[in-house]
C-alpha cells in the first residue's frame, strides 16, 4: 500500500491536495492486484443508455396514445344507439372531362388547375382558321343560291305572260272559228302554242323551288359551319373546380382529346361497404351524415342515393366492422347540392372520414352528430 500511494503521490502535480484528486472512479483506472484488466464504465456508457432509455419510453408513449385513441375511436363508435349504422370511406365528386369534338390545335387556354368556373364559362379556344374559310365559302354560294332564286322567279313570271298572250290568241281563233273567218288549222297551231307556254311555265316554277332547296342546303352549310366553330369554343358543362389540365397550348389534340378534368360540386358523395345485415334495413332516401377526419366536429347533413343489388367482396381499402363480413353491399351517400352551391371552394375529393346511415328513421342522431355546419 505504501508503494501504491507513493505512485499517486508522484503523480500528483505540484500544490495539489487530498481535495483536489480525481474522482474514485477514476482512480480505479489503475488496476488494483487481484483485478482483472476490464475496462471501467464511462460516462460515455451512461449518456447512451439514457438516450436509449428516453427513445423506448417515447415509443411506449406513441403505442400507448394510439392504442387509447383506437380504443376511444372503437368506444365512440360502440355508444351509437341501435338503429344507426356506419362505414368508412372517402368523399369523392364526379369527374367530367372537358374534351374536343373535332380535331385540332388549342390556341387559348383561359383557365388552370384549381380554378372555379360556372357552366357556360369559356376555358379553352381551339383553332378555327380552316373552319372560318369553309364558313366564308358557304355563305358565297347562300348569296349564288339567292340569285338563282330570284332568276328562276323572273323566268316564271316572263313565262306567266307568254301563256296570257297564248290563251288569248287561242281564244281570238276559236271566235274567229266559229264565224267562218278561220281555218281549223289555225285553232289547232294556237292551242299547241298554248299547251307549250303553260309548260314551259311548269318548268319554270319547278326550277324555282329546286333554286329554294338549293339555297336552304346552303344556308345549312353555314349553320353547321358556325356551329362546329362555336364547338371549338370548349365550355365548362357545370360548376365546379378544374382538377387537372391535360394539354397545353399549341398541341394539337385528336378529336375526343382531353384538355381539361374538373370536379363536379354539384354531385359529391361518400361510398361505403355495409354487411347485409345492415344494408337490408337501408333505404333510398334516408338521412345520413358524414364525418371527415378534417372536420371531426362537423357532421354533414347527407342522403342515401344508391344501394347496390348485388354483394361484392369487400376491397382491401375499406375497413369494415366485422372481419368476418366478407360479402358487403355498397351504399352511396350522397350530400345535398342546395348545400354544396354555396360551398363549393370547399369541396375535396379524396378525403377520408366515416358516414353515418340511419335505418330507424325514429331513432334520434346522438348529440356528437348533430353538429352539422352552418346553413
Amino acid at each position: 500500500m505504501d508503494q501504491e500511494n507513493k505512485i499517486f503521490r508522484s503523480a500528483e502535480p505540484a500544490g495539489a491536495t487530498r481535495a483536489n484528486l480525481p474522482a474514485p472512479e477514476t482512480r480505479d483506472l489503475v488496476p488494483a492486484p487481484g483485478r482483472t484488466n476490464l475496462p471501467a464504465p464511462t460516462s460515455n456508457g451512461k449518456s447512451a443508455r439514457k438516450h436509449w432509455l428516453r427513445v423506448a419510453l417515447g415509443i411506449a408513449l406513441v403505442v400507448g396514445g394510439a392504442g387509447a385513441g383506437f380504443y376511444w375511436w372503437k368506444h365512440s363508435q360502440s355508444l351509437l344507439p341501435p338503429g344507426i349504422a356506419w362505414g368508412n370511406g372517402r368523399i369523392e365528386a364526379d369527374e367530367i372531362d372537358i374534351d374536343t369534338k373535332f380535331a385540332g390545335r388549342i390556341a387559348e387556354l383561359l383557365a388552370d388547375e384549381g380554378d372555379m368556373v360556372k357552366a357556360g364559362q369559356i376555358v379553352a379556344r381551339m383553332d378555327t382558321q380552316d373552319l372560318a374559310a369553309s364558313l366564308k365559302k358557304a355563305e358565297a354560294q347562300v348569296l349564288q343560291a339567292q340569285r338563282a332564286v330570284e332568276e328562276a322567279n323572273a323566268n316564271v313570271t316572263q313565262q306567266a305572260t307568254q301563256v296570257v298572250l297564248a290563251q288569248q290568241e287561242m281564244d281570238r281563233a276559236k271566235s274567229l272559228f266559229q264565224q267562218g273567218f278561220q281555218t281549223k288549222e289555225v285553232v289547232d297551231q294556237r292551242q299547241q302554242q298554248l299547251d307549250g307556254a303553260n309548260a314551259a311555265l311548269k318548268a319554270d316554277q319547278e326550277r324555282v323551288i329546286e333554286s329554294e332547296h338549293a339555297l336552304e342546303a346552303n344556308t345549312h352549310d353555314v349553320e353547321l359551319y358556325k356551329v362546329n366553330i362555336a364547338d371549338n369554343t370548349l365550355v365548362a358543362p357545370k360548376d365546379g373546380r378544374i382538377q387537372y389540365r391535360i394539354a397545353n397550348i399549341g398541341e394539337v389534340l385528336p378529336a375526343g382529346g382531353k384538355v381539361f378534368s374538373m370536379l363536379d360540386i354539384s354531385y359529391v358523395y361518400m361510398d361505403v361497404y355495409l354487411p347485409t345485415e345492415e344494408a337490408g334495413k337501408v333505404r333510398i332516401g334516408a338521412d345520413a351524415r358524414i364525418v371527415l377526419d378534417a372536420y371531426p366536429t362537423v357532421a354533414i347533413p347527407a342522403k342515401v342515393s344508391f344501394i347496390a343489388t348485388q354483394a361484392q367482396f369487400t376491397p382491401k381499402a375499406v375497413e369494415t366492422k366485422s372481419e368476418r363480413d366478407k360479402l358487403m353491399f355498397r351504399i352511396r351517400v350522397r350530400i345535398d347540392p342546395e348545400r354544396l352551391r354555396t360551398r363549393g371552394d370547399r369541396v375535396r375529393s379524396g378525403l377520408p372520414g366515416i358516414a353515418y346511415l340511419r335505418l330507424d328513421p325514429t331513432v334520434a342522431w346522438p348529440p356528437q352528430l348533430q353538429r352539422t355546419a352552418a346553413q
